[in-house]
């Protein structure tokens, strides 16, 4: 079991609800998975469900070729910029989507 992610209790019934992040299933998105889903994390949910995500400050990403990282990336507007000056080019993470898979 990973580290408890979220706990919400309910009015009507007061039973504790949470969601988990499976610390073991979390995998980076490599360039290589680029414009398809990949599963990036696994969550054990007692009493919940997602619906949505909305992407927090913290992200980090490395370029493949100059192994220039880029830390802290704030994807809240569902992109992000910056410019990678080994590369002499900018680099940029767009349109940012999500979907979850119930097993």
């Amino acid at each position: 079991m990973g580290k408890t992610t979220m706990v919400q209790k309910c009015k009507l019934c007061s039973q504790n609800n949470s969601i988990d992040i499976l610390s073991n299933s979390v995998k980076p998105y490599e360039a290589e998975d680029r414009e398809k889903f990949k599963t990036i994390m696994d969550f054990e949910c007692w009493g919940l469900e997602p619906v949505d995500f909305q992407p927090q400050p913290g992200f980090a990403a490395e370029d493949t070729e100059t192994g220039t990282t880029f830390s802290d990336i704030n994807l809240l507007e569902k992109d992000w910029m910056d410019y990678d000056e080994k590369a002499q080019e900018s680099e940029r993470i767009y349109e940012v989507t999500h979907q979850f898979v119930k097993c």
